[in-house]
């Protein structure tokens, strides 16, 4: 017989309960009957959902809520961290090539010399294409306000307060002459710039480009971008 439950003998209880109901029903244990539980769906089965009957407009104005969002972060991001430039012309060969995309920004910018930076200025006469440059220009700072710029056209040495540069990013020594007499010290609040390519470029040695006002800088260049072959750092 199997030992999992208690037998109780027939006979004695039965003539117990016979005599003595009340007795059968404080002795007895309660008879209770099992609830049934629904079971459970087969597995991958669908199961209907309640909720909402779908709201075209709802849905309409979430997307359009999303899209506008984006498009002011977006806004943000290029005004305040940075923006994409194209680089047009050879002057800053052969650090950087026309046609080339570069990643810029002014955040928390304070500019320095040998900092390639975008600017623009208004009226800028471009000598060697006999055009007027409306667009922004990218050049590299040699000075910045307080120091003094000579240029040794000579010998095609730069000097900054007496100090002799190194440049090893130049295409070719600089003999490029133009209207600015040397030296020069710079104003406060403003830098000399010049391009890599010294004898190809319009830069701070002409009057009608002259100093530029650090107000009119739009950012540092910190990468290249396209082609995606010369993607890297520029410095």
């Amino acid at each position: 017989m199997d030992r999992e439950f208690d037998s109780v003998p027939l006979g004695d209880a039965g003539a117990q309960a016979g005599e003595n109901p009340e007795a059968d029903v404080a002795l007895g244990e309660p008879h209770t009957v099992p609830e049934e539980t629904p079971s459970p769906a087969p597995e991958g089965a669908a199961t209907p959902e309640k909720g909402e009957p779908f709201d075209f407009r709802r849905e309409i104005y979430d997307w359009a809520h999303a899209l506008v969002t984006s498009i002011i972060i977006v806004g943000l991001l290029f005004s305040f961290v940075a923006r994409v430039i194209g680089v047009d012309g050879p002057s800053m060969e052969n650090t950087l090539f026309g046609d080339q995309k570069l990643i810029i920004s002014k955040l928390f910018y304070t500019p320095k010399r040998g900092d390639i930076v975008v600017f623009t200025k208004k009226g800028i006469h471009e000598m060697l294409q006999g055009r007027e440059v409306d667009q922004p220009l990218v050049k590299r700072i040699v000075a910045v306000g307080g120091e003094t710029v000579d240029i040794d056209f000579e010998t095609h040495q730069v000097f900054v307060d007496g100090r002799l540069l190194n440049e090893p990013y130049i295409l070719e020594p600089t003999a490029r002459r133009s209207d600015v007499i040397f030296p020069q010290t710079i104003p406060e609040g403003h830098v000399f710039v010049m391009g890599d390519n010294r004898n190809m470029s319009a830069d701070s040695r002409s009057t009608q480009v002259g100093t530029i006002d650090t107000r009119y800088i739009l950012g540092r260049v910190l990468l290249r971008v396209w082609p995606l072959q010369n993607f890297g750092l520029v410095s």
